[in-house]
């Protein structure tokens, strides 16, 4: 045997026993089911980043919305003559007729422990059981 006999027995195996319309059209359909499920895959993991992406949004506005809020009642209050009057106190040392500041001066040592409570002043009851039981059964205290 020669290498142009053995050459042409492969090609005729080939032609009539790989390539047959049966064998075509089977790796065909593997092919196109391998592309799809591919597709499927990537048209998945798409999906699934865009919907975390518009919850993020979603989110994102709803705080934008409520900052939004806030500055709209912030503008309300500083328009009413209520705050308009305490920003005039506080910055521009404004005051009705007839009031006078008064400064006082630090409170000493003395003042500050005049009223203090010492441990033993303080009366504190004492609960059985039983009624420690109805106090946390009945919520009273």
């Amino acid at each position: 045997m020669s290498v142009k006999d053995s050459v042409r027995r492969t090609k005729f195996r080939m032609k009539h026993d790989f390539f047959t319309i049966e064998n075509i059209v089977l790796m065909l359909a593997i092919i196109m089911c391998l592309v799809w499920t591919y597709q499927s895959i990537v048209a998945m993991s798409r999906n699934w980043e865009l919907s975390e992406r518009l919850m993020t949004e979603q989110k994102d506005l709803e705080l934008v919305k409520t900052e939004v809020e806030a500055a709209e009642l912030e503008n309300e209050y500083q328009s009413t003559s209520e705050y308009q009057e305490i920003m005039a106190r506080k910055y521009l040392d404004k005051q009705w007729p007839g009031e006078h500041m008064v400064v006082l001066p630090e409170n000493s040592d003395e003042a500050k422990g005049k009223h203090k409570i010492t441990p033993s002043e303080t009366v504190r009851k004492e609960y059985s059981n039983f009624e420690k039981w109805m106090m946390y059964l009945f919520l009273t205290h």
